[in-house]
C-alpha cells in the first residue's frame, strides 16, 4: 500500500468556495458496499436511507476565533497567529507568519480595534516542526475575543457569515477546522430525523490543522499521525452499547466522529464500550477492522489524506477512487464547503 494509491486529480474549479443556501440543498452521493451501487441525491433526501432505531453520532466540537493579528513587541513587525491546539489554561500550539525571526523568548503584543482597548501579551516558549511554535498567553478568554474564525487554505472567498463555518449543533470551543459532513444539517432536518425514531447522541473531537495536510511519507504507516482531542460520555458509551448489542445501526455523521467512536471502542478491550477522554490517533488504512460503525457521511477529502484513506478503509480502496472519480464527472462540489457522501 502507497500513499500514491490514495491520489486523484481535482480541477481547481470543484473546490467549493461558498456554502450551498440552504445547507441542506448540497448534492448527496450514496454508496451502497453491499451492492457495489451509486445513487445521486439531495442532502435533505438523506431521510429516505434513515430508519427507526438507528442511532446517528455527531461532533459537537465548535470551531474557535483562531486567527489572530499581533505585532512583535520588540519591532512592531507584524504577525498572524493561527491557534492549533490547546496544550495547557492559556498554552496553545500555534502556527506563526513570518516565523522565522519568532524565536523562544519572542514577545508579541495582541490588540483588538481602537474602540475595544483589549490588550493581550504573548511569548514563545517552545518550537516544533513545520513552523509550529508553544505560546502562552496573559488573558485565554479576552485572546478569543480578539481573533476571528479560520478558513481552510482552499477557500478563498471571504465568507459573510461565520456561523456558516459552524455545524447548527456546535457547543464545544476547541476546534481549528469545522467537522464538515455536519454543515449539512439544519435543526429542521434533525428534528425531522429524530421524529423518524433515529436516536441523536453527541460526542467531542477538537479538529486540528493537520485535518488538511496530504502525507508525505510514501509508506502511509511512516506517516506521523496528527492527535486530536476527544470526549466521549458514560451517557453516550451506554446508547452505543446497547444499539451494537441490540443489531441496530450506528452512523457517524463525519470522519471526525468515526475517529474518536472507534478509539474509544479500541481502548475499551471489552464488549461492553466505556467512556473515552484523552487524545485521539486513530489511523485507519484498508484493513482496518470497524469494531462500531456500520455506516457513515462524509465529504468529499483531500488527495493524500488520512481521512481519504479512513474513508477507503470504510468502503473499499477502488470502490472509493471509482466514486470519486464520478464525482468529479458530475461536477460534484469539493472540500469543506462542497457536497456530501453517504456510505452505507
Amino acid at each position: 500500500m502507497k500513499t500514491s494509491d490514495f491520489d486523484y486529480h481535482l480541477p481547481p474549479e470543484l473546490i467549493a468556495q461558498t456554502p450551498v443556501e440552504p445547507r441542506d440543498h448540497s448534492r448527496l452521493m450514496v454508496l451502497k458496499r453491499s451492492q457495489g451501487s451509486v445513487e445521486h441525491r439531495r442532502f435533505f433526501e438523506i431521510t429516505d436511507y434513515l430508519r427507526a432505531g438507528d442511532v446517528l453520532v455527531f461532533n459537537d466540537s465548535r470551531v474557535i476565533p483562531a486567527r489572530i493579528k499581533g505585532r512583535k513587541a520588540d519591532t512592531g513587525g507584524r504577525v498572524e497567529l493561527l491557534l492549533l491546539r490547546r496544550l495547557d489554561t492559556a498554552v496553545w500550539e500555534t502556527l506563526v507568519k513570518p516565523g522565522k525571526r519568532v524565536d523562544i523568548g519572542t514577545r508579541l503584543e495582541i490588540t483588538g480595534d481602537s474602540a475595544s482597548n483589549i490588550k493581550v501579551w504573548a511569548e514563545i516558549t517552545g518550537l516544533g516542526e513545520d513552523g509550529v511554535k508553544v505560546a502562552r498567553f496573559s488573558d485565554e478568554k479576552l485572546l478569543l475575543q480578539l481573533g476571528k474564525v479560520p478558513l481552510p487554505p482552499y477557500i478563498h472567498t471571504p465568507l459573510v457569515d461565520a456561523e456558516r463555518y459552524q455545524t447548527v449543533y456546535a457547543r464545544v470551543l476547541g476546534s481549528a477546522a469545522a467537522p464538515t459532513a455536519g454543515l449539512h444539517f439544519t435543526p429542521q432536518l434533525l428534528k425531522v430525523i429524530e421524529d423518524k425514531g433515529v436516536h441523536l447522541l453527541f460526542v467531542t473531537l477538537h479538529i486540528g490543522l493537520d485535518t488538511f495536510r496530504p502525507v508525505r511519507e510514501e509508506d502511509p504507516l511512516k506517516h506521523p499521525i496528527h492527535k486530536e482531542y476527544g470526549i466521549l460520555t458514560q451517557e453516550v458509551a451506554t446508547e452505543l452499547s446497547k444499539a451494537k448489542r441490540e443489531g441496530r445501526r450506528i452512523i457517524c455523521a463525519g470522519t471526525t466522529t468515526v475517529r474518536i467512536v472507534e478509539q474509544a471502542a479500541q481502548a475499551s478491550r471489552i464488549s461492553l464500550l466505556a467512556p473515552f477522554e484523552g487524545w485521539v490517533s486513530l489511523l485507519a488504512l484498508p484493513g482496518y477492522r470497524f469494531r462500531l460503525v456500520d455506516a457513515m457521511l462524509t465529504n468529499f477529502h483531500l488527495p493524500r489524506s488520512t481521512l481519504l484513506m479512513l474513508v477507503a478503509a470504510f468502503a473499499g480502496r477502488d470502490f472509493i477512487i471509482s466514486a470519486y472519480e464520478e464525482a468529479i464527472a458530475q461536477k460534484y462540489r469539493f472540500y469543506s464547503f462542497g457536497d456530501a457522501m453517504l456510505i452505507l
